[in-house]
């Protein structure tokens, strides 16, 4: 299907890793420009590389996102690049619960994955607007509906970006620009790697890696019987970022097997 993103360009935070890249070069499959940002030169070199493989723009900006004012110089560099679509995809997650966390945690949870997302969507609005078209994606998480106790904080800071996914796109009404939200499951990626062997050497020392059909029973039980790919992600972010989704606003679309459940 032709998702007619082709002319269209989007900024991806995040996109130098994980399934921030696999949605800089989906978006590039569908002849989307695209600006990857990180924070390391040489691996969102690599991805931009990767991303102009596709025969499309392919920029690079970089900077940490929770340092005054690069948030905004980040938005502002996409305003120049002319995105018009914003993928809001930066954010990291640790693993703290009720009692081993501290007032640290949950301030670098809020300051990682929400102010990131309202600096660089503030910023970025004025120029959407006066395109009259724009599309704002803000990456959740299966843990907004189901906390996870092992992630208290980053569940938190993550149910706030979806509280403030359908605040903007009420904000945004009639201007062209929608709003929406892309939840995704347990993804395998390289960090969800790290953090289940590094959970696996911590309670029993070292061990082979698990098969997937143990880790989705004992740690991710879902309907589809797998765990995600951030190419399941990414299809998901390509179809709210298309003109096809016109009338999708508003939205938390889970991308997680079902492991959630039903409303």
């Amino acid at each position: 299907m032709d998702l007619r993103l082709a002319g269209h360009s989007a900024l991806v935070t995040g996109s130098s890793a994980g399934i921030g890249a696999t949605i800089a070069e989906t978006l590039a499959d569908e002849g989307c420009d695209v600006l990857v940002h990180g924070r390391n030169a040489g691996a969102a070199a690599a991805v931009a590389e990767q991303v102009a493989a596709r025969g499309v723009r392919a920029e690079v900006v970089l900077g940490d996102l929770t340092e005054p004012g690069v948030a905004e110089q980040v938005a502002l560099t996409a305003r120049d690049f002319g995105a018009h679509i914003l993928v809001n995809n930066a954010g990291p997650f640790a693993e703290h619960d009720w009692e081993s966390s501290r007032p640290s945690d949950w301030r670098t949870a809020f300051e990682g994955n929400v102010l990131p997302t309202v600096r660089v969507s503030q910023t970025l609005l004025p120029s959407l607007r006066a395109h009259g078209w724009g599309r704002v994606i803000t990456i959740g998480s299966r843990a907004v509906r189901t906390p996870l106790p092992h992630m208290v904080a980053f569940s938190a800071a993550k149910a706030a970006v979806v509280n403030m996914t359908t605040s903007l796109a009420r904000h945004l009404a009639g201007t062209g620009v929608t709003a929406n939200c892309v939840s995704p499951g347990v993804i395998l990626t390289p960090s969800m790697y790290r953090m289940f062997e590094e959970r696996a050497t911590a309670e029993d020392g070292p061990q082979e890696w698990p098969d997937e059909a143990d880790l989705v029973k004992e740690y991710a039980p879902n309907p589809s019987g797998r765990l995600g790919r951030p190419a399941d992600i990414a299809s998901a972010v390509a179809y709210l970022a298309s003109p096809l989704a016109d009338y999708v606003n508003g939205i938390e679309l889970r991308v997680d097997g079902g492991i959630t459940g039903t409303p």
